[in-house]
């Protein structure tokens, strides 16, 4: 079995039911996992990702890219490297990302504020100090931001492992586990999925068990139009037509709703309490 995602965009939730009215039934996806900016900071304009959503994305998870890539001339000349893959050269955390999606979300109308749940990141999540820097963006940002994520600790590659999907259905039956969900964004992740229709039946047979535990997501970085935006959602289709009405359902929209809704609750609850 090929690999998936755990999920990277962290809300803090306690698996409310709630669903949210801001995203309308006509909407055909929530977006899990969305990058507004590159690794070198650049990206899409939020009034153009709106244009982009259009009528068939409700809500999106926006973050900007934690990690910062390092341009070293030795390592690269003239060539300026803007994935991580194209060099390497370091990557270094980069915590004004969090100033930058803020600003964005802040520059729309509150009806299109409501589309979107931007998240924290930009700091390393193995310091102790990280969460110094989550008060420190909420106290700043009252108001703005629902959850952390997505984080990053070091490069990372896809890579096979075997019984994958036996470990995952381990894990899921797990109630020490029962806060986990999985994101299955990504065209790499997406590529194994669909890859035989043995695969997708597996993939689709665990969805199905296990209905309330998978999120789908873009993990686009700064698009620029509707089809490579989507491209992941229209690649998804063979494993959609095997999911029960419940489960193609709350994967595309409903389980982002409720994780969503209770994680924009509980940090409104925290900032009432700590927050001048």
């Amino acid at each position: 079995m090929r690999p998936f995602a755990v999920v990277a965009a962290i809300a803090w939730t306690a698996g409310a039911s709630h669903v949210a009215e801001s995203a309308q039934p006509a909407y055909q996806v929530n977006d899990a996992h969305f990058h507004l900016t590159n690794y070198v900071q650049e990206g899409t304009d939020i009034r153009d990702l709106l244009r982009i959503m259009g009528d068939r994305v409700g809500r999106v998870a926006l973050s900007g890219i934690p990690l910062q890539q390092t341009w070293s001339y030795r390592n690269t000349g003239n060539f300026a490297p803007t994935y991580y893959l194209q060099t390497d050269s370091p990557l270094y955390y980069y915590s004004f990302t969090v100033a930058h999606i803020a600003m964005a979300y802040l520059s729309l109308p509150e009806h299109d504020r409501a589309r979107f749940d931007p998240m924290i990141t930009g700091f390393n999540p193995a310091d102790m100090y990280g969460v110094d820097h989550i008060k420190r963006v909420l106290r700043t940002f009252p108001g703005v931001f629902t959850g952390t994520g997505e984080f990053t600790i070091h490069k990372e590659f896809v890579r096979p492992i075997e019984n994958q999907l036996e470990l995952l259905e381990r894990a899921l039956s797990d109630p020490a586990s029962a806060h986990v969900s999985i994101d299955i964004s990504w065209m790499e992740t997406a590529k194994y999925i669909v890859a035989t229709p043995e695969t997708t039946r597996r993939v689709a047979q665990t969805i199905n068990r296990f209905p309330d535990r998978f999120l789908l997501g873009t993990d686009e970085v700064a698009s620029t139009d509707q089809a490579s935006y989507l491209q992941i959602y229209d690649v998804y289709q063979p494993l959609f037509a095997q999911l029960t009405p419940e489960a193609s359902e709350k994967l595309r929209k409903g389980n982002y709703e409720r994780l969503f809704d209770e994680a924009r609750r509980r940090v409104r609850a925290w900032e009432k309490a700590n927050v001048k």
